[in-house]
């Protein structure tokens, strides 16, 4: 399986603006964002998808939240921002290299971003 774009990102072969990274992850924002604020956060070690991740990935899959949550507080989101996995292309996702979507900036409602 060739490498994804984000493994060639965290591998310095493709440039990208890191706005996080620590030993487990980095956060980037989304070329592409559906909101004010379109951050991606990526685990270095290449899981496909959630549902590929095994016991051994449980202390990463924590990590990513409290990554997700330190992205969060350093743009000045945490108080209202949506997390997002998709797992698989029926759910959206089109670069398999589990990522996490932090979505914020305007109004949160059910099911859509408003402003």
């Amino acid at each position: 399986m060739a490498d994804s774009i984000f493994t060639m990102i965290i591998n310095g072969d493709i440039p990208a603006e890191k706005i996080y990274e620590d030993d487990h992850c980095i956060a980037i924002n989304d070329i592409n964002p559906q909101a004010p604020v379109h951050v991606l956060v990526i685990p270095k070690k290449v899981i496909e998808k959630l549902s590929d991740a095994q016991g051994d990935d449980q202390a990463l899959l924590g990590h990513l939240m409290l990554a997700a949550g330190n992205v969060a507080r350093q743009l000045g989101v945490a108080e209202a921002f949506r997390l997002i996995i998709n797992n698989g292309e029926g759910a959206g996702m089109t670069v398999h290299h589990l990522h996490l979507h932090i979505i914020a900036g305007g109004t949160l409602s059910e099911g859509k971003m408003v402003g």
